[in-house]
Protein backbone atom coordinates (compact mmCIF):
# COMPACT_ATOMS: atom_id res chain seq x y z
CA UNK A 1 0.00 0.00 0.00
CA UNK A 2 1.46 3.17 -0.93
CA UNK A 3 -0.25 7.27 -0.27
CA UNK A 4 -1.26 9.07 -2.69
CA UNK A 5 0.56 12.67 -1.21
CA UNK A 6 2.89 14.30 -3.38
CA UNK A 7 5.52 16.75 -3.00
CA UNK A 8 6.09 19.37 0.11
CA UNK A 9 3.36 17.44 1.54
CA UNK A 10 5.36 13.87 1.58
CA UNK A 11 8.25 15.76 3.27
CA UNK A 12 6.27 17.29 5.84
CA UNK A 13 4.56 14.06 7.11
CA UNK A 14 7.80 12.76 7.21
CA UNK A 15 8.91 15.41 9.66
CA UNK A 16 5.71 14.57 11.47
CA UNK A 17 6.37 10.71 11.57
CA UNK A 18 10.07 11.70 12.40
CA UNK A 19 8.69 13.60 15.21
CA UNK A 20 6.27 10.91 16.92
CA UNK A 21 9.78 8.28 16.57
CA UNK A 22 11.92 10.89 18.28
CA UNK A 23 9.68 11.25 21.45
CA UNK A 24 9.47 7.00 21.53
CA UNK A 25 13.38 7.14 20.96
CA UNK A 26 14.14 10.12 23.42
CA UNK A 27 12.18 8.25 26.16
CA UNK A 28 14.57 5.48 25.60
CA UNK A 29 17.46 7.08 27.11
CA UNK A 30 16.70 10.59 28.37
CA UNK A 31 16.01 8.49 31.89
CA UNK A 32 19.46 7.52 31.92
CA UNK A 33 20.54 11.01 33.26
CA UNK A 34 17.61 11.26 35.53
CA UNK A 35 18.34 7.98 37.30
CA UNK A 36 20.59 8.97 40.17
CA UNK A 37 17.78 11.30 41.08
CA UNK A 38 15.09 8.64 40.38
CA UNK A 39 16.36 6.53 42.70
CA UNK A 40 17.34 9.32 45.34
CA UNK A 41 13.75 10.66 45.43
CA UNK A 42 11.47 6.92 44.83
CA UNK A 43 14.42 4.47 46.83
CA UNK A 44 15.52 2.56 44.18
CA UNK A 45 18.46 -0.11 44.30
CA UNK A 46 21.14 -0.40 42.08
CA UNK A 47 19.55 -3.31 40.76
CA UNK A 48 15.89 -2.35 40.51
CA UNK A 49 17.21 0.50 39.03
CA UNK A 50 17.86 -1.09 35.42
CA UNK A 51 13.87 -1.84 35.26
CA UNK A 52 12.98 1.57 35.14
CA UNK A 53 15.09 2.01 31.82
CA UNK A 54 14.44 -2.21 30.90
CA UNK A 55 10.30 -1.95 32.02
CA UNK A 56 9.99 0.46 28.86
CA UNK A 57 12.29 -1.74 26.28
CA UNK A 58 10.92 -5.38 27.47
CA UNK A 59 7.62 -3.84 26.53
CA UNK A 60 8.07 -2.11 23.79
CA UNK A 61 10.29 -5.12 21.84
CA UNK A 62 7.65 -7.60 22.68
CA UNK A 63 4.49 -5.57 21.23
CA UNK A 64 6.57 -4.45 17.82
CA UNK A 65 5.41 -7.82 16.02
CA UNK A 66 2.08 -7.03 17.08
CA UNK A 67 1.87 -3.30 16.30
CA UNK A 68 3.48 -4.00 12.89
CA UNK A 69 0.84 -7.00 12.25
CA UNK A 70 -1.92 -4.42 13.33
CA UNK A 71 -0.74 -1.59 11.03
CA UNK A 72 -1.02 -3.86 8.32
CA UNK A 73 -4.42 -5.05 8.54
CA UNK A 74 -6.38 -2.12 10.12
CA UNK A 75 -3.89 0.90 8.73
CA UNK A 76 -0.80 2.17 9.62
CA UNK A 77 -2.02 5.84 10.24
CA UNK A 78 -5.15 5.00 12.42
CA UNK A 79 -2.73 2.49 14.80
CA UNK A 80 -0.19 5.76 14.26
CA UNK A 81 -2.84 7.82 16.08
CA UNK A 82 -3.23 5.59 18.95
CA UNK A 83 -0.18 4.71 19.88
CA UNK A 84 0.52 8.44 20.08
CA UNK A 85 -2.17 9.15 22.36
CA UNK A 86 -1.59 5.78 24.66
CA UNK A 87 2.40 7.04 24.88
CA UNK A 88 1.08 10.19 25.51
CA UNK A 89 -1.19 9.49 28.89
CA UNK A 90 1.35 6.85 30.04
CA UNK A 91 4.31 10.31 29.59
CA UNK A 92 1.66 12.05 32.08
CA UNK A 93 1.19 8.68 34.57
CA UNK A 94 5.17 8.93 34.41
CA UNK A 95 5.50 12.52 35.54
CA UNK A 96 3.24 12.06 38.29
CA UNK A 97 4.77 9.14 40.03
CA UNK A 98 5.65 9.27 43.49
CA UNK A 99 6.32 5.34 44.03
CA UNK A 100 8.03 2.98 42.28
CA UNK A 101 5.91 0.63 41.51
CA UNK A 102 3.58 3.15 39.62
CA UNK A 103 6.66 4.58 37.46
CA UNK A 104 7.69 1.01 36.74
CA UNK A 105 3.91 -0.13 35.30
CA UNK A 106 3.52 3.19 33.72
CA UNK A 107 6.56 2.89 31.83
CA UNK A 108 5.71 -0.65 30.67
CA UNK A 109 2.39 1.08 29.24
CA UNK A 110 4.49 4.03 27.45
CA UNK A 111 6.94 0.81 26.13
CA UNK A 112 3.33 -0.14 24.48
CA UNK A 113 2.66 3.09 22.90
CA UNK A 114 6.01 3.53 21.70
CA UNK A 115 5.77 0.30 19.91
CA UNK A 116 2.60 0.81 17.60
CA UNK A 117 4.40 3.98 16.49
CA UNK A 118 7.77 2.12 15.92
CA UNK A 119 6.29 -0.35 13.88
CA UNK A 120 4.06 1.25 11.68
CA UNK A 121 5.85 5.09 11.37
CA UNK A 122 8.64 3.28 9.49
CA UNK A 123 6.44 1.11 7.20
CA UNK A 124 4.44 4.78 6.68
CA UNK A 125 7.81 6.02 5.47
CA UNK A 126 8.34 3.34 2.91
CA UNK A 127 5.68 3.48 1.63
CA UNK A 128 5.69 7.27 1.27
CA UNK A 129 8.91 7.23 -0.34
CA UNK A 130 9.18 4.44 -3.19
CA UNK A 131 12.11 6.00 -5.28
CA UNK A 132 15.63 4.77 -4.30
CA UNK A 133 16.83 7.76 -3.70
CA UNK A 134 14.21 9.44 -2.21
CA UNK A 135 14.30 6.63 -0.07
CA UNK A 136 17.67 7.24 0.93
CA UNK A 137 17.20 10.42 2.16
CA UNK A 138 14.06 9.82 3.59
CA UNK A 139 15.73 6.76 5.67
CA UNK A 140 18.54 8.90 6.37
CA UNK A 141 16.57 11.50 8.71
CA UNK A 142 14.89 8.39 10.35
CA UNK A 143 18.07 7.12 10.95
CA UNK A 144 19.25 10.03 12.47
CA UNK A 145 16.26 10.00 14.88
CA UNK A 146 16.96 6.69 15.64
CA UNK A 147 20.56 7.24 16.23
CA UNK A 148 20.94 10.63 17.09
CA UNK A 149 17.29 10.29 19.34
CA UNK A 150 19.21 8.29 21.96
CA UNK A 151 22.03 11.12 22.60
CA UNK A 152 19.25 13.92 22.17
CA UNK A 153 17.48 12.10 24.69
CA UNK A 154 21.02 11.91 27.42
CA UNK A 155 21.26 16.29 26.55
CA UNK A 156 17.36 16.91 27.12
CA UNK A 157 17.47 14.39 30.38
CA UNK A 158 20.51 16.95 31.92
CA UNK A 159 18.69 20.33 31.04
CA UNK A 160 15.13 19.05 32.66
CA UNK A 161 16.63 17.70 35.54
CA UNK A 162 19.15 20.13 36.17
CA UNK A 163 16.53 23.25 35.89
CA UNK A 164 13.29 21.23 37.10
CA UNK A 165 13.17 17.57 38.41
CA UNK A 166 13.22 14.26 36.57
CA UNK A 167 9.25 14.25 36.31
CA UNK A 168 9.44 16.70 33.87
CA UNK A 169 11.64 14.28 31.09
CA UNK A 170 8.36 12.63 31.15
CA UNK A 171 5.74 15.34 31.45
CA UNK A 172 7.78 17.29 28.60
CA UNK A 173 6.03 14.90 26.16
CA UNK A 174 2.80 16.02 27.16
CA UNK A 175 2.68 19.06 24.55
CA UNK A 176 4.73 17.29 21.98
CA UNK A 177 2.46 14.19 21.70
CA UNK A 178 -0.61 16.44 21.05
CA UNK A 179 1.25 18.69 18.13
CA UNK A 180 2.16 15.11 16.65
CA UNK A 181 -1.64 13.76 16.83
CA UNK A 182 -2.91 16.78 15.23
CA UNK A 183 -0.50 17.29 12.38
CA UNK A 184 -0.91 13.34 11.49
CA UNK A 185 -4.55 14.22 11.46
CA UNK A 186 -4.10 17.12 9.36
CA UNK A 187 -1.27 15.81 6.44
CA UNK A 188 -2.11 11.53 6.45
CA UNK A 189 -4.59 10.64 4.40
CA UNK A 190 -6.81 7.84 5.99
CA UNK A 191 -5.78 4.31 4.63
CA UNK A 192 -7.58 1.10 4.68
CA UNK A 193 -5.35 -1.78 5.99
CA UNK A 194 -5.81 -5.63 4.16
CA UNK A 195 -7.54 -7.38 6.96
CA UNK A 196 -9.53 -10.47 5.34
CA UNK A 197 -10.62 -12.54 8.37
CA UNK A 198 -7.39 -12.62 9.48
CA UNK A 199 -6.94 -13.51 13.25
CA UNK A 200 -4.26 -11.82 15.19
CA UNK A 201 -1.95 -14.53 16.56
CA UNK A 202 -2.20 -13.12 19.84
CA UNK A 203 -0.37 -16.41 21.74
CA UNK A 204 2.93 -15.70 19.11
CA UNK A 205 2.80 -12.12 20.85
CA UNK A 206 2.38 -13.35 24.46
CA UNK A 207 4.65 -16.36 24.40
CA UNK A 208 7.49 -14.48 22.71
CA UNK A 209 7.01 -11.50 24.97
CA UNK A 210 7.36 -13.53 28.67
CA UNK A 211 10.14 -15.41 27.15
CA UNK A 212 12.02 -12.28 26.71
CA UNK A 213 11.19 -10.97 30.26
CA UNK A 214 12.35 -14.06 31.89
CA UNK A 215 15.24 -14.15 30.22
CA UNK A 216 16.44 -10.30 30.99
CA UNK A 217 15.20 -11.07 34.35
CA UNK A 218 17.61 -14.00 35.05
CA UNK A 219 19.91 -11.64 33.29
CA UNK A 220 19.47 -8.60 35.85
CA UNK A 221 19.67 -10.88 38.86
CA UNK A 222 22.23 -12.71 38.10
CA UNK A 223 24.24 -11.30 40.36
CA UNK A 224 22.13 -11.33 43.62
CA UNK A 225 20.72 -14.97 43.21
CA UNK A 226 24.00 -16.71 41.31
CA UNK A 227 24.56 -17.65 38.14
CA UNK A 228 24.18 -20.95 39.10
CA UNK A 229 21.50 -20.67 41.08
CA UNK A 230 17.86 -22.42 41.24
CA UNK A 231 16.24 -19.31 40.67
CA UNK A 232 18.68 -17.92 37.49
CA UNK A 233 18.80 -21.79 35.79
CA UNK A 234 14.99 -21.98 36.21
CA UNK A 235 14.24 -18.88 34.60
CA UNK A 236 16.47 -19.30 31.82
CA UNK A 237 14.95 -22.21 30.94
CA UNK A 238 11.23 -21.23 30.99
CA UNK A 239 12.25 -18.51 28.67
CA UNK A 240 13.82 -21.07 26.45
CA UNK A 241 10.62 -23.32 27.00
CA UNK A 242 8.63 -20.00 26.13
CA UNK A 243 10.78 -19.23 23.40
CA UNK A 244 10.29 -22.64 21.80
CA UNK A 245 6.61 -22.41 22.22
CA UNK A 246 6.71 -19.50 20.41
CA UNK A 247 8.72 -21.02 17.08
CA UNK A 248 6.45 -24.03 16.66
CA UNK A 249 3.02 -21.61 16.92
CA UNK A 250 4.39 -19.34 14.53
CA UNK A 251 5.22 -22.91 12.54
CA UNK A 252 1.99 -23.94 12.48
CA UNK A 253 -0.85 -21.25 12.61
CA UNK A 254 -2.32 -19.83 9.39
CA UNK A 255 -1.25 -16.16 9.82
CA UNK A 256 1.72 -15.71 12.05
CA UNK A 257 3.28 -13.03 13.95
CA UNK A 258 6.52 -13.37 12.66
CA UNK A 259 6.17 -15.97 9.57
CA UNK A 260 9.84 -17.43 10.42
CA UNK A 261 9.90 -17.65 5.62
CA UNK A 262 10.82 -14.36 6.06
CA UNK A 263 14.42 -14.73 8.16
CA UNK A 264 15.25 -17.01 4.59
CA UNK A 265 15.82 -13.55 2.75
CA UNK A 266 19.55 -12.94 3.51
CA UNK A 267 19.23 -9.24 3.80
CA UNK A 268 16.51 -9.15 6.33
CA UNK A 269 17.77 -12.12 8.24
CA UNK A 270 21.16 -10.63 8.82
CA UNK A 271 20.20 -6.79 9.20
CA UNK A 272 18.21 -7.95 12.42
CA UNK A 273 21.29 -10.35 13.40
CA UNK A 274 23.21 -7.02 13.52
CA UNK A 275 20.30 -4.98 14.99
CA UNK A 276 21.00 -7.12 17.79
CA UNK A 277 24.07 -6.62 18.34
CA UNK A 278 24.42 -2.59 17.55
CA UNK A 279 21.70 -2.29 20.04
CA UNK A 280 23.25 -3.75 23.00
CA UNK A 281 26.45 -2.01 21.81
CA UNK A 282 24.16 1.24 21.90
CA UNK A 283 23.31 1.07 25.03
CA UNK A 284 26.51 0.39 26.08
CA UNK A 285 27.41 3.07 25.07
CA UNK A 286 24.22 5.58 26.43
CA UNK A 287 23.47 3.93 29.45
CA UNK A 288 26.88 3.16 30.87
CA UNK A 289 28.68 6.26 29.44
CA UNK A 290 26.03 8.47 31.66
CA UNK A 291 26.45 6.49 34.56
CA UNK A 292 30.64 6.85 34.04
CA UNK A 293 30.29 10.67 33.44
CA UNK A 294 28.14 11.22 36.49
CA UNK A 295 29.77 8.76 38.85
CA UNK A 296 33.14 8.64 37.88
CA UNK A 297 33.89 11.83 36.64
CA UNK A 298 31.64 13.87 38.94
CA UNK A 299 29.44 15.43 36.56
CA UNK A 300 26.35 17.29 36.46
CA UNK A 301 23.25 16.22 34.69
CA UNK A 302 23.50 19.34 32.44
CA UNK A 303 27.24 18.61 32.01
CA UNK A 304 26.40 14.87 30.76
CA UNK A 305 23.85 16.18 28.03
CA UNK A 306 26.64 18.50 26.91
CA UNK A 307 29.04 15.53 26.09
CA UNK A 308 26.99 13.95 23.95
CA UNK A 309 26.74 17.19 21.91
CA UNK A 310 29.46 16.19 19.33
CA UNK A 311 27.95 12.61 18.86
CA UNK A 312 24.66 14.31 18.32
CA UNK A 313 26.28 16.98 15.77
CA UNK A 314 28.04 14.74 13.60
CA UNK A 315 25.20 12.07 13.87
CA UNK A 316 23.14 14.94 11.65
CA UNK A 317 25.86 15.64 9.27
CA UNK A 318 26.02 12.02 8.52
CA UNK A 319 22.39 10.85 8.69
CA UNK A 320 20.53 13.79 7.10
CA UNK A 321 22.88 14.31 4.03
CA UNK A 322 26.46 12.22 3.33
CA UNK A 323 24.57 8.61 4.56
CA UNK A 324 22.33 8.88 1.93
CA UNK A 325 24.73 9.58 -0.91
CA UNK A 326 27.36 7.38 0.33
CA UNK A 327 24.62 4.32 0.03
CA UNK A 328 23.73 5.48 -3.42
CA UNK A 329 27.78 5.06 -4.53
CA UNK A 330 28.53 1.86 -2.43
CA UNK A 331 25.58 -0.14 -1.61
CA UNK A 332 24.40 -1.32 1.78
CA UNK A 333 27.03 -3.38 3.00
CA UNK A 334 30.27 -1.11 2.86
CA UNK A 335 28.94 1.74 4.93
CA UNK A 336 27.24 -0.14 7.35
CA UNK A 337 30.66 -2.44 8.02
CA UNK A 338 32.86 0.73 8.52
CA UNK A 339 30.23 2.91 10.53
CA UNK A 340 30.13 0.01 13.39
CA UNK A 341 33.86 -0.72 12.84
CA UNK A 342 34.56 2.84 14.06
CA UNK A 343 31.67 2.77 16.67
CA UNK A 344 33.39 0.14 18.21
CA UNK A 345 36.76 2.11 18.31
CA UNK A 346 34.95 4.47 20.13
CA UNK A 347 33.59 2.29 22.30
CA UNK A 348 37.40 0.49 22.99
CA UNK A 349 38.54 4.01 23.97
CA UNK A 350 35.96 4.63 26.64
CA UNK A 351 37.23 0.93 27.77
CA UNK A 352 40.28 2.83 28.90
CA UNK A 353 38.95 5.90 30.18
CA UNK A 354 40.62 6.97 33.90
CA UNK A 355 38.77 8.01 37.05
CA UNK A 356 40.56 11.44 36.61
CA UNK A 357 39.70 11.50 33.29
CA UNK A 358 38.87 14.53 30.98
CA UNK A 359 36.62 15.34 28.52
CA UNK A 360 39.02 16.55 25.77
CA UNK A 361 41.80 13.47 26.33
CA UNK A 362 39.32 10.60 27.31
CA UNK A 363 35.46 11.69 26.49
CA UNK A 364 35.57 13.39 23.21
CA UNK A 365 37.49 11.04 21.03
CA UNK A 366 35.14 7.88 21.49
CA UNK A 367 31.95 10.59 21.20
CA UNK A 368 33.05 11.37 17.79
CA UNK A 369 33.85 7.97 16.70
CA UNK A 370 30.55 6.57 17.99
CA UNK A 371 28.69 9.66 16.40
CA UNK A 372 30.27 9.13 13.26
CA UNK A 373 30.09 5.11 13.00
CA UNK A 374 26.23 5.53 14.09
CA UNK A 375 25.24 7.99 11.49
CA UNK A 376 26.89 5.93 8.26
CA UNK A 377 25.72 2.97 9.98
CA UNK A 378 21.92 3.50 10.52
CA UNK A 379 21.12 4.11 7.46
CA UNK A 380 22.11 0.99 5.49
CA UNK A 381 21.22 -0.93 8.77
CA UNK A 382 17.73 -0.16 8.13
CA UNK A 383 17.55 -0.26 4.22
CA UNK A 384 18.90 -3.84 4.53
CA UNK A 385 16.23 -4.94 6.81
CA UNK A 386 13.28 -3.71 4.56
CA UNK A 387 14.84 -3.74 1.13
CA UNK A 388 13.38 -7.49 -0.15
CA UNK A 389 10.08 -6.99 1.69
CA UNK A 390 6.69 -6.50 -0.33
CA UNK A 391 4.43 -3.44 0.95
CA UNK A 392 1.73 -4.89 2.07
CA UNK A 393 4.36 -6.79 4.93
CA UNK A 394 6.18 -3.63 5.56
CA UNK A 395 4.48 -2.56 9.12
CA UNK A 396 5.42 -6.51 9.71
CA UNK A 397 9.32 -5.94 8.93
CA UNK A 398 9.06 -2.62 10.70
CA UNK A 399 8.50 -4.73 13.65
CA UNK A 400 10.58 -7.00 13.17
CA UNK A 401 13.24 -4.73 12.89
CA UNK A 402 12.43 -2.69 15.98
CA UNK A 403 12.12 -5.90 18.13
CA UNK A 404 15.55 -6.40 17.12
CA UNK A 405 16.60 -3.40 18.60
CA UNK A 406 14.70 -3.28 21.53
CA UNK A 407 15.38 -6.61 22.78
CA UNK A 408 19.46 -6.35 21.82
CA UNK A 409 19.20 -3.23 24.14
CA UNK A 410 17.42 -5.12 26.82
CA UNK A 411 19.18 -8.00 27.06
CA UNK A 412 22.71 -6.27 26.09
CA UNK A 413 21.80 -3.78 28.77
CA UNK A 414 21.00 -6.47 31.35
CA UNK A 415 24.19 -8.61 30.27
CA UNK A 416 26.35 -5.52 30.55
CA UNK A 417 24.92 -4.31 34.02
CA UNK A 418 25.53 -7.69 35.40
CA UNK A 419 29.17 -8.23 34.14
CA UNK A 420 29.68 -4.41 35.42
CA UNK A 421 28.39 -5.09 38.96
CA UNK A 422 30.06 -8.47 39.35
CA UNK A 423 33.52 -6.49 37.87
CA UNK A 424 33.06 -3.78 40.32
CA UNK A 425 32.01 -6.38 43.41
CA UNK A 426 35.40 -8.31 42.75
CA UNK A 427 37.34 -5.27 42.87
CA UNK A 428 36.03 -4.01 45.86
CA UNK A 429 38.45 -5.66 47.70
CA UNK A 430 41.27 -3.04 46.60
CA UNK A 431 39.97 -0.16 49.01
CA UNK A 432 39.06 2.34 46.34
CA UNK A 433 35.73 2.62 45.56
CA UNK A 434 35.47 4.78 42.40
CA UNK A 435 38.54 2.29 41.02
CA UNK A 436 36.42 -0.67 41.30
CA UNK A 437 33.46 1.08 39.73
CA UNK A 438 35.53 2.61 37.05
CA UNK A 439 36.82 -0.78 36.13
CA UNK A 440 33.38 -2.65 35.88
CA UNK A 441 32.63 0.81 33.91
CA UNK A 442 35.18 -0.93 31.47
CA UNK A 443 34.42 -4.31 31.43
CA UNK A 444 31.14 -3.31 30.35
CA UNK A 445 32.67 -0.72 27.26
CA UNK A 446 35.02 -3.51 26.54
CA UNK A 447 32.26 -6.07 26.18
CA UNK A 448 30.14 -3.46 23.99
CA UNK A 449 32.92 -2.74 21.74
CA UNK A 450 32.76 -6.90 20.81
CA UNK A 451 29.61 -6.50 20.08
CA UNK A 452 29.68 -3.46 17.45
CA UNK A 453 32.64 -4.70 15.86
CA UNK A 454 31.02 -8.35 15.78
CA UNK A 455 28.04 -6.42 14.19
CA UNK A 456 30.07 -4.88 11.46
CA UNK A 457 31.89 -7.90 10.85
CA UNK A 458 28.76 -9.55 10.25
CA UNK A 459 27.31 -7.14 7.97
CA UNK A 460 30.33 -6.88 6.10
CA UNK A 461 30.15 -10.55 5.42
CA UNK A 462 26.50 -11.41 4.66
CA UNK A 463 24.73 -8.63 3.68
CA UNK A 464 24.23 -9.32 -0.03
CA UNK A 465 26.76 -6.70 -2.00
CA UNK A 466 24.37 -5.32 -4.52
CA UNK A 467 24.56 -1.83 -5.50
CA UNK A 468 21.03 -0.21 -4.89
CA UNK A 469 19.97 1.62 -8.52
CA UNK A 470 23.12 0.25 -9.99
CA UNK A 471 24.32 -2.53 -12.26
CA UNK A 472 23.91 -5.28 -9.73
CA UNK A 473 20.26 -4.70 -8.60
CA UNK A 474 18.86 -6.94 -11.82
CA UNK A 475 21.59 -9.55 -10.00
CA UNK A 476 20.13 -8.53 -6.45
CA UNK A 477 16.13 -9.16 -7.34
CA UNK A 478 16.57 -12.05 -8.87
CA UNK A 479 18.15 -13.67 -5.92
CA UNK A 480 15.33 -11.76 -3.60
CA UNK A 481 12.41 -13.89 -6.28
CA UNK A 482 14.64 -16.67 -6.21
CA UNK A 483 14.48 -17.24 -1.96
CA UNK A 484 11.01 -15.78 -2.23
CA UNK A 485 9.92 -19.02 -4.25
CA UNK A 486 11.58 -21.13 -1.71
CA UNK A 487 9.49 -19.28 1.21
CA UNK A 488 6.11 -20.49 2.07
CA UNK A 489 3.77 -18.24 0.14
CA UNK A 490 6.03 -18.39 -3.07
CA UNK A 491 6.24 -15.12 -4.79
CA UNK A 492 4.16 -13.16 -2.81
CA UNK A 493 6.42 -10.36 -1.64
CA UNK A 494 8.56 -8.19 -3.98
CA UNK A 495 11.66 -5.62 -3.75
CA UNK A 496 10.86 -2.50 -1.88
CA UNK A 497 14.54 -1.69 -2.55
Amino acid sequence: MTHSIHGKQRWLALIVLCLGVLMIVLDTTIVNVALPSIAADLGFSETSLVWVVNAYMLTFGGCLLLGGRLGDLYGHRKLFLFGITLFTLASLACGMANTQILLICARAVQGLGGAIVSAVSLSLIMNLFTEPGERAKAMGVYGFVCAGGGSIGVLLGGLLTNLLSWHWIFLVNLPIGIAVYALCVALLPSARGHAHGERLDVAGAVSVTASLMLAVYAVVNGNEAGWTSVQTLGLIFAALVLLAAFLMIESRVQHPLMPLGLFRLRNVATANVVGVLWAAAMFAWFFISALYLQRVLGYRPLQVGLAFLPANLIMGFFSLGLSARVVMRFGLRVPLAAGLLFAACGLALFARAPVGGSFVVDVMPGMILLGFGAGIAFNPLLLAAMSDVDPSDSGLASGIVNTSFMMGGALGLAVLASLAAARTEAMQASGNALVALNSGYHVAFLFGAVFAAAAGVLGGLLLRPGQPGGAGEQAHGEAVAAERSRAPGGGAATENY
